[in-house]
């Protein structure tokens, strides 16, 4: 766990909103696998792991045209295809995730899921999981009238609660476009990833927290 930055002492959240691919659960292969059958069927050269990790942040709706031009409609419904035949069987939990979500909400906290994969594809997960009572929403892709880093999914997954975005909420991802959507919001930006971010590395969207692992976070909250 690494403080990087202080915003005066640090208080515990009433809220904490959670990206889900690679920050609650693992779904860098699954994605990798459907992406790459996408791309081959629209004649575009796959694309490494490496370069998938790098490049897969914007929901489809902001990134697929820029990617397959006026035909990005009938692609992205070939990778929901290609998704959906998979990504139940082969969804893996991040270490600790579970354990950490049970935890915050045992102690009251209001916890929500504020994605761009398909929102229905969050919620068969979830269930899945067996971890929708954990969340008061859980937003994806095209729930919003616009997707993150856009301030309209987190009012969104607050909508149920008295909590207004900002200072109280914690907003944790994976990714640069999480710490962006916390800075659009003025949410506080946590960073869960097992490496430390680098300098310059979110230059304009620096997270105040980064944590390694779900239950280091967890612990964190639960002393503040």
């Amino acid at each position: 766990m690494t403080d990087i930055a202080e915003r005066g002492e640090p208080v515990r959240p009433r809220a904490v909103l959670f990206d889900w691919d690679n920050t609650l659960i693992d779904s860098w292969p699954v994605i990798h696998e459907s992406l790459n059958a996408t791309l081959t069927a629209y004649g575009i050269p796959p694309w490494t792991m490496e370069e998938t990790r790098a490049r897969v942040r914007h929901s489809m709706r902001d990134s697929f045209p820029q990617l397959f031009g006026d035909r990005w409609e009938e692609a992205g419904e070939f990778f929901y295809r290609q998704f959906a035949a998979i990504h139940i069987d082969r969804i893996e939990p991040r270490p600790g995730a579970r354990e950490m979500l049970a935890a915050l909400h045992e102690a009251g906290l209001y916890l929500g899921v504020v994605s761009n994969k398909k929102g229905s594809f969050l919620r068969h997960e979830a269930n899945h999981l067996g971890w929708a009572n954990y969340f008061g929403a859980i937003v994806g892709a095209l729930d919003a009238p616009r997707d993150k880093p856009a301030r309209e999914p987190v009012e969104m997954a607050l909508a149920g609660s008295t909590i207004d975005p900002g200072g109280e909420v914690w907003f944790v991802g994976d990714a640069g476009i999480d710490l962006e959507c916390a800075a659009n919001t003025g949410c506080v930006p946590v960073l869960i990833r097992d490496d430390a971010p680098q300098p310059g590395e979110f230059n304009g969207f620096p997270p105040i927290w980064h944590f390694d692992n779900c239950l280091a976070l967890s612990k964190r909250v639960l002393r503040l």
